[in-house]
């Protein structure tokens, strides 16, 4: 079982006592966001999770110290590390750039380069950056973090019906097909420089003669990597079809992220604060609480095929 922690919220810059206290317990609650009475317990002992996939755009200086406590129990993980260049009229509450890096540093010198990916995500126009800005702004980043992981994944905005409003508001545009590749072959010639692999999430438009591919954010190649072990995975079907996850289990709860951030589809509220309001570490549930017509069922999940009993690493 992989468990993705989070696609729908920022778990290691706001709720890591959380997910420790999880982690310690061995299992976890998670509505079922299409049916909010329908809870579903997941063990999350070390021998039902190959690994975890954590999604933060800057994780709390509390949950890279603790993620000790991951090792000395025996789970692999990795990073999904967001890191983009707009500012707090786009990501509200978002600390300034310069500390990120250095987050992002830290992180990797602790864990290896190999388990943090760089997402540069999702690139966008506002009134502050442009594609000519995007371009320059890449290559500034690439220059500073490409010493701190092996790959970076980008994607273009989409637009989804419950934040088309927002985005207006705020000025937040896509972009064509052509400010796309023009940009994808500026971030591929920078790449080339300094030895960062470049791949997409989720992109319907074939960027493949700038030689980026499409990506596997949730990555069985890098997880067999990581484990030392050949495991056997099937994509995700719950994602879009030109997503090339593996299947995974998501423990987070939608609107609940504080980041702010006005692109975010996982957040559709205007406030989240209700939700947080019932932020509890001790309870198995994130931002909610067990309700008497809530029906709560074991997630009968199966372990990964493994292909080959020895470490190949």
């Amino acid at each position: 079982m992989i468990i993705s922690a989070s696609r729908r919220t920022d778990i290691p810059a706001f709720f890591g006592s959380w997910f420790f206290q999880r982690i310690k317990e061995g299992f976890v609650y998670v509505r079922n966001p299409m049916n909010i009475n329908q809870i579903s317990k997941i063990e999350l002992s070390p021998d039902n999770v190959e690994c975890i996939v954590f999604w933060t755009k800057n994780p709390d200086k509390n949950f890279i110290d603790n993620l000790r406590t991951l090792d000395d129990k025996g789970y692999k993980y990795y990073f999904q590390f967001t890191l983009t260049p707009y500012n707090q009229n786009v990501e509200h509450n978002l600390l300034p750039k310069e500390k990120i890096m250095d987050t992002f540093f830290s992180l990797s010198d602790k864990i290896g380069k190999e388990k943090v990916i760089w997402r540069y995500d999702p690139i966008l126009i506002t009134g502050d950056i442009s594609v000519d800005s995007h371009i320059e702004l890449f290559d500034f980043y690439s220059k500073k973090i490409s010493p701190y992981t092996n790959k970076c994944i980008i994607s273009f905005l989409d637009l989804y019906p419950k934040i088309n409003k927002r985005l207006l508001k705020n000025n937040i545009k896509t972009l064509t097909d052509q400010q796309i590749l023009d940009i994808a072959k500026n971030i591929r010639e920078v790449s080339n420089k300094l030895n960062l692999k470049i791949e997409s999430c989720c992109e319907d438009i074939d960027l493949s003669s700038f030689d980026i591919k499409h990506g596997h954010c949730i990555d069985g190649e890098l997880i067999n990597s990581i484990t030392g072990k050949r495991y056997s995975f099937n994509k995700d079907k719950t994602q879009r079809q030109i997503c090339g996850c593996i299947t995974s289990i998501d423990i987070g709860a939608y609107n609940t992220c504080r980041n702010g951030c006005q692109y975010c589809y996982a957040n559709w509220l205007e406030r989240v604060t209700s939700l947080n309001e019932n932020y509890d570490d001790k309870n198995p549930l994130l931002c909610s609480k067990v309700a008497n017509n809530d029906k709560i069922s074991n997630r009968i999940i199966k372990k990964c095929d493994l292909l080959e009993n020895e470490l190949f690493n």
